[in-house]
């Protein structure tokens, strides 16, 4: 492998791995205060990238999908936990996999239902259809558009969670609802805007890959697995390891699919492996 060919890879990895890092993100978010297992996020970014091809298709503007989209699907999470999930809370997480699960399966059928089977692409805004020469290297600019994205909205978390009130408050309902139900904070209240907010984060993520990888129905289950892969080798409820995951994943997928084609998927499940194996609670967890 050249050594620009090895910096592509390099600088692709993390652009993946910030829309990694945007599904995983709202996962890991849900898990730390809830405790609540989610098979059913990876149909918000399902239900966004279609929205995003949907708006693009009708207005000819992807930016108006970046905006407008991300919004919706927080509004459709707010309405499936305020409905259906919110009363699975106490029950056991056998059950909560079941019941998201079929969830994810019922909203797999009705894009299917609506859209078809087979994929369709979103065309990159022309805006940032060319290239960027970072030195002697070119890189596609929309990919670092990307990048910069997701780094702003990571920064946007981190400075939320670690230095408002409201940050706080989840960091409480993380520790102990039951403690912070007690000093009077509103713990239903708080665990819809953290749905809500993990659902508008996998939205966020589905807009940004569309152009990139297109859509198609099937792409919900793909991105629940490395959203998985990436909070377990990063730390269950912790969003800088949500970060950190994703970034090392997208860096080895990126790497290995030019070294080890074949094998570039296998090497993301076996990366988790040599991480369960050495830290348990995994890069930034704790235990």
């Amino acid at each position: 492998m050249s050594l620009q060919l090895l910096i592509f890879q390099i600088l692709n990895g993390v652009g993946i791995g910030m829309i990694y890092f945007l599904i995983s993100a709202g996962l890991t978010l849900i898990f730390g205060l809830m405790r609540f297992v989610n098979f059913a996020h990876g149909a918000f970014y399902l239900i966004a990238a279609y929205l995003a091809f949907s708006c693009t298709l009708l207005t000819g503007s992807f930016w108006l999908a970046l905006v407008l989209v991300p919004l919706v699907v927080a509004a459709i999470a707010l309405l499936i936990e305020r409905t259906i999930l919110r009363h699975t809370y106490r029950l056991p997480h056998e059950a909560q996999i079941l019941i998201t699960f079929a969830l994810a399966l019922l909203i797999q059928e009705l894009i299917i239902i609506v859209y078809g089977p087979l994929g369709q692409n979103v065309p990159t805004p022309a805006a940032l259809s060319g290239v960027v020469f970072l030195g002697p290297y070119a890189y596609p600019a929309y990919r670092l558009f990307v990048v910069g994205v997701a780094a702003l909205i990571a920064f946007a978390l981190w400075f939320t969670i670690e230095r408002t009130k409201l940050g706080s408050i989840l960091r409480a309902g993380s520790e102990n609802s039951d403690m912070a139900a007690l000093l009077g904070i509103n713990t239903g209240l708080v665990f819809s805007s953290t749905f809500a907010l993990g659902g508008a984060l996998a939205g966020m993520a589905g807009v940004l890959a569309a152009p990139i990888r297109g859509v198609e129905p099937f792409m919900s289950a793909e991105s629940l697995g490395i959203a998985f892969v990436v909070i377990v080798v990063g730390g269950l409820g912790t969003l800088s390891g949500a970060l950190v995951g994703g970034i090392l994943i997208g860096l080895i997928q990126s790497v290995m699919s030019t070294l080890w084609p074949e094998g570039a998927h296998l090497m993301i499940y076996a990366a988790m492996a040599a991480v369960i194996l050495t830290r348990p609670a995994g890069l930034m967890g704790r235990s």
